[in-house]
């Protein structure tokens, strides 16, 4: 099963957002959820269980819920407004010296939590993957899951520059660790030349 990341999601035949991210558990390697935003304002972003997936193409993710549903389970990013106090420096000159004087300014700043399952991870498309000698040799395209036990068999890499793009296979047994912004292989950049390629057929390739 292919979990692709930025391509369109429907819920029973309707459109209703595309994936942002990946959820998974960098110790057993299986993906528990994906990040949906909905298509509709105000854009939420919805953590749904991989339980849920019908069907998952190059193109596209087919959920069994409908739009109702996908509503209604639990946002990934949830926005909390505080109050914050931030000074504010001035200064009154004088005809021998200078003051300086400090006010306060209220001002309500959004902030943001993820709301990510206890020992699990999310990875977005365009994390960078790193080879055991330190380069940077590319970034996350998608994964391959066993359809059974959502257990992750493959990563998939875009490699290359705009005209001369290409998706590596990376088998999960070659990742060594990561994080959410970096894969890291145990690997180095001659071996992971030697991988298998895979043709791009992307809409967005």
């Amino acid at each position: 099963m292919n979990i692709p990341i930025n391509v369109d999601v429907f819920c029973q035949g309707e459109p209703c957002g595309h994936t942002l991210a990946v959820i998974l558990n960098p110790v057993t390697d299986v993906v528990t959820h994906i990040v949906v935003k909905e298509k509709k304002a105000p854009h939420t972003q919805r953590l749904v269980p991989i339980d849920l997936i019908f069907e998952s193409t190059l193109r596209a993710v087919h959920l069994k819920c409908d739009t109702v549903m996908l509503q209604d389970l639990p946002p990934f990013v949830e926005v909390e407004y505080i109050q914050s106090v931030i000074p504010y420096y001035g200064a009154v000159y004088g005809t021998y010296y200078m003051q300086p004087l400090v006010s306060q300014e209220r001002k309500i700043i959004p902030v943001e939590h993820h709301h990510i399952p206890l020992h699990e991870l999310p990875i977005t498309r365009g994390a960078m993957v790193k080879s055991s000698d330190s380069h940077h040799i590319g970034n996350v395209d998608e994964f391959l899951a066993n359809e059974t036990n959502g257990h992750i068999t493959h990563l998939i890499m875009r490699e290359g520059h705009l005209w001369g793009q290409k998706d590596v296979s990376i088998p999960v047994s070659e990742i060594d660790h990561m994080d959410e912004h970096n894969v890291y292989l145990k690997i180095d950049k001659k071996k992971v030349s030697e991988l298998p390629i895979i043709p791009i057929e992307r809409k967005w390739a």
